[in-house]
């Protein structure tokens, strides 16, 4: 079997770290499945120069977000983990009640029943206590929470390179080696 990743898009800001996972798992030889919200149809071109269907175009399998009996809303459905991202704090709510009336919280719930690995970039700031408590209550049950914050010890150039790191980090954590991490090196001067 090749290597699964659900990759399930919010309506919150960060479009872009979704479009660079798809794009580096096809550079992988990873299969994607992909769920878009209708909110996330909408912020697609808000922020990015793609066209929803050109995001679509991305996946080898995409499903609508109502479909809650596609594939990947089953556990017989062998997947290596699933991406929300961005997730807004109404997807991460509905994870960490187990509220899955959509295809993106149905999913998430499987990935988090079998074992598998959930990663969560969780898109809000500042946030309050409500939204700590969701985040620490999805924790709890096994998934990873990932804000999409960016590091700058690489020194990156543009938003599009401080992108891509962030995306090798999340891929990295799900256990995906991809040459879009840059490990840590240490300090200048730190060798002994």
């Amino acid at each position: 079997m090749s290597r699964r990743i659900v990759l399930a898009l919010s309506g919150a800001s960060g479009a872009p770290y979704a479009i660079r996972a798809l794009q580096l798992l096809r550079e992988l030889g990873l299969e994607t499945h992909l769920i878009v919200s209708p909110a996330a149809r909408r912020t697609i071109p808000q922020e990015t120069d793609l066209s929803v269907e050109q995001v679509l175009a991305l996946a080898d399998v995409h499903y609508d977000f109502g479909a809650i009996g596609a594939p990947v809303a089953s556990g017989s459905f062998k997947t290596d983990g699933m991406l929300v991202v961005p997730c807004s704090i109404k997807t991460l709510s509905a994870i960490a009640n187990s509220y899955a009336d959509n295809l993106t919280a149905r999913a998430a719930d499987v990935t988090l029943k079998e074992g598998r690995p959930l990663l969560l970039a969780v898109r809000e700031t500042p946030l309050h206590q409500g939204h700590l408590e969701l985040m620490a209550r999805c924790a709890r049950m096994g998934a990873i929470i990932f804000p999409p914050l960016p590091s700058f010890y690489g020194k990156p150039r543009s938003v599009d390179e401080l992108v891509t790191i962030t995306v090798g980090r999340m891929l990295l954590r799900l256990g995906i080696d991809n040459p879009a991490y840059k490990p840590w090196e240490g300090l200048n001067g730190s060798a002994a």
